[in-house]
């Protein structure tokens, strides 16, 4: 056989042998070669997916096929919920009987109220076709009260309150109306409210129940001439204070001026009375004078006194001089008051003392003002009276910081404003003076008893308190602190 015989009988073999492992069945090693009698964790996984399956469609599918016959079951549901409202709304109305008060509160309307009283729209028209109820109506302010009356559910009557305190009341029969007017209870009462100055006379006043105004007047007319407020009284010092209290219905309504008023500072008792002459009302001293000075104590109310009166090292130059005024310390912009009556002398810059005022106040009197931040709508010439607003605190001129220089001037020649003595105010005579004694006499007894329960010590101040009842009670002239002589040169 030759070599090329050969080839082609292993090619013939080889292809022969191809085509058979090409053909050839294969089992997958991974497979089971059949049920082992156990389940592996596939297979429960398995089972209880399609368990899950089959509950889902068996309580889905019979739903579905129900809906469509389900209407009448639905349409019964829903009539179940309609309710009778208009015969519960009535029998709401049938409980109504006596009197009901109604507030008006913010944000309410008028009608709304009288809709939540069940009032039906003819009723309401009603009451408006009466002048005086449809002015009550449209006047009810926010916080006030109107009153109606019902009897079985039925509107017969309705009240509110004038500006009087008086109540006015209608009784409603059908259309009629009938009006009557119940007088208010009124009633004064004479008190006293006494306290510890603490760490403010004003705020302590307001704790006892005094107004502004009323704290005004003890600072600015009883008190301001002899008094000063930031220097002379101490927390423990105490004050009365007699006034009118109105009562209208039970409730305060409105107090009087102040009537009388007493500051106990220390051991010195200091009051004043409120008395009228000449049709004139005016506070004076327990012996008839009048409260009110020719000059105040001091041109800004409170400040405290930063410099006194005499030689001291200035606080500019640095060189010893002499302090011919006394210096008040205050922030910048505090309001500056005139002294006393005067007309004015000049207003303007004056070398050291910056912006200043000179008030010329007669008989040789002037007072001095200076270093202002600025000056008040003043001019030479112009009159000006006590109290007055003159200009306002600064620190213009040789000053180290804003303050009030006062300086107070007898014939050209420089006095202490704090020593120097002023001529005394005429007191009351005659048959005016004994009215004032028998007036002084009765708020003088209420403070005496007030402060003997309030204050349960026999001060000074409260044997002072008793002397003068005394005096007054029997027509004389009390023994007061201290007396006011002539104006005199020093």
């Amino acid at each position: 056989m030759t070599a090329s015989g050969l080839d082609a009988q292993q090619r013939e073999r080889l292809r022969q042998k191809r085509f058979d492992t090409l053909h050839q069945h294969v089992v997958a090693k991974h497979l089971r070669k059949g049920f082992q009698g156990r389940w592996t964790r596939r297979d429960w996984a398995h089972a209880s997916l399609f368990g899950t399956m089959a509950v889902l469609i068996a309580s889905i599918v019979p739903g579905l096929n129900s809906m469509p016959g389900d209407q009448a079951l639905m349409k019964q549901q829903y009539s179940a919920f309609v309710l009778p409202m208009p015969a519960l709304r009535a029998a709401n109305v049938s409980a109504l009987n006596g009197w009901h008060s109604v507030r008006r509160e913010k944000d309410q309307k008028v009608d709304d109220l009288l809709a939540s009283l069940q009032l039906s729209k003819k009723d309401r028209q009603l009451l408006n076709n009466q002048n005086e109820i449809r002015d009550a109506l449209r006047s009810w302010s926010i916080g006030d009260s109107r009153e109606f009356s019902f009897t079985n559910g039925v509107l017969d009557g309705l009240r509110y309150p004038l500006k009087d305190g008086s109540l006015v009341s209608f009784a409603i029969n059908g259309k009629k109306f009938k009006r009557s007017v119940v007088a208010a209870d009124t009633e004064t009462r004479v008190v006293v409210l006494s306290g510890e100055v603490g760490d403010s006379l004003v705020a302590s006043a307001k704790a006892q129940g005094l107004n502004d105004e009323q704290i005004n007047t003890l600072t600015n007319e009883v008190f301001k001439y002899d008094v000063d407020l930031d220097e002379d009284v101490s927390s423990s010092d105490r004050f009365s204070v007699v006034v009118e209290q109105t009562y209208r219905n039970g409730e305060l309504v409105s107090m009087s001026d102040v009537l009388a008023a007493t500051l106990t500072t220390g051991t010195t008792l200091h009051s004043g009375y409120r008395f009228e002459q000449n049709g004139k009302t005016e506070y004076f001293t327990p012996d008839g004078r009048p409260l009110k000075k020719e000059f105040i104590r001091t041109p800004i109310p409170y400040a405290p006194l930063s410099s006194s009166f005499g030689g001291r090292k200035h606080p500019v130059l640095g060189v010893m001089r002499m302090h011919k005024g006394i210096d008040y310390r205050a922030s910048t912009g505090t309001p500056i008051m005139a002294a006393g009556d005067a007309r004015v002398v000049s207003a303007g810059r004056n070398g050291g003392y910056g912006n200043a005022v000179i008030l010329d106040h007669g008989r040789g009197i002037t007072t001095l003002y200076g270093h202002m931040s600025r000056i008040a709508k003043i001019r030479p010439g112009q009159r000006v009276e006590q109290g007055t607003i003159i200009g306002y605190v600064g620190s213009t001129g040789l000053s180290t910081g804003p303050h009030l220089h006062y300086e107070f001037r007898v014939g050209g020649v420089h006095r202490n404003p704090l020593t120097v003595t002023k001529n005394a105010p005429e007191p009351l005579r005659g048959a005016q003076l004994q009215s004032f004694y028998a007036a002084a006499a009765k708020s003088l007894a209420k403070i005496q008893n007030v402060e003997a329960v309030v204050f349960a010590d026999q001060s000074p101040a409260q044997s002072q308190l008793k002397a003068q009842l005394a005096a007054t009670s029997a027509g004389q002239k009390p023994l007061v602190n201290s007396k006011a002589p002539e104006l005199r040169k020093q």
